[in-house]
């Protein structure tokens, strides 16, 4: 029997036909891919900017982490044509692939769901991606400009982002640490799973945040290696584009992110979207994903 709360004219209904649009695009396929490491999904795919460049002709890089939960059946492939949007813009873009939860597992939502993440494999992924980028981008991409670099994510990738700026407060003995901040621009972070406490009184994405800290036994003790909502202040420029009808990761955890943020001293900028959902903010066709291109422009440039 059909979802009647999928029904045209409900929320769940506009978010059904939001992700409809968002996933519709055909695929498009990057100039040039790498490996940064041996697994299949230690992969970037790079695409050149379309559009002008700086003033001096380069470009920068925005570094794209796709989201889906941090499950397996999303990969970077359904922000390919957001990355393609984003190059004819006149941005590099690398688009990282990373591992996720492993297919047939079942997770927290029910039998068969794929389980969140793997830890620690998602973030040894993200950590070497972005470690082994500047080097990358400069042999893939010669019209980039590696010292100006955004990163971005959408949802699940958001939190990456997020993450991904702040490894330099993570705890001492975190593998991914690093001594001194990324040389970054900034973070544009898009309907992010930011606040992992939040996230899991709201059930966001069916606990996908407890799953990828390797369930409730393990959430409070791994928090501080991954939450970014505890990785604060980061001292580098953060922006959150958040729709305000988003019913797949609510406002209300940007919101204490930002609130989070404001509380060690950093001011975090939000950007509320009325009407509209979760994937506007990646659909190259919606009002939203040129509002968000225009963030990232603003510290990029």
């Amino acid at each position: 029997m059909p979802d009647a709360t999928a029904e045209p004219g409900t929320a769940a209904g506009r978010a059904a036909a939001e992700e409809k649009s968002a996933l519709s695009h055909p695929a498009v396929d990057p100039d040039a891919s790498a490996g940064y490491g041996g697994h299949p999904d230690q992969v970037i795919d790079f695409y050149a900017p379309r559009g002008a460049g700086g003033p001096d002709g380069s470009a920068p890089v925005v570094v794209l982490l796709h989201g889906g939960s941090w499950r397996a059946p999303y990969d970077r492939r359904h922000v390919s044509p957001f990355a393609d949007f984003l190059a004819h813009r006149g941005f590099a873009v690398a688009s990282v692939e990373y591992r996720r939860g492993a297919d047939g597992e079942a997770g927290d939502r029910g039998e068969g769901d794929p389980v969140a993440g793997r830890w620690p494999d998602t973030f040894d992924d993200v950590a070497a991606a972005l470690d082994a980028l500047p080097a990358l981008v400069r042999r893939h991409l010669p019209a980039a400009d590696a010292r100006r670099m955004v990163l971005t994510g959408h949802s699940a990738g958001g939190h990456l982002a997020l993450w991904a700026a702040a490894r330099h407060l993570l705890p001492a003995n975190a593998p991914w640490r690093l001594d001194r901040p990324a040389p970054l621009r900034g973070v544009v972070a898009l309907a992010p799973i930011a606040d992992f406490e939040v996230a899991g009184r709201l059930n966001v994405c069916g606990g996908a945040a407890r799953q990828l800290l390797g369930g409730p036994e393990f959430f409070e003790e791994r928090r501080p290696y991954a939450d970014p909502a505890l990785l604060l202040p980061t001292g580098i420029a953060t922006t959150l584009v958040q729709g305000r009808a988003d019913v797949d990761v609510p406002q209300a955890v940007a919101e204490a992110y930002a609130d989070a943020a404001a509380k060690a001293g950093e001011v975090v900028g939000v950007t509320l979207l009325e009407d509209v959902g979760h994937f506007p903010l990646i659909d190259p066709v919606a009002d939203a994903c040129a509002v968000v291109a225009e963030e990232i422009a603003q510290l990029a440039w």
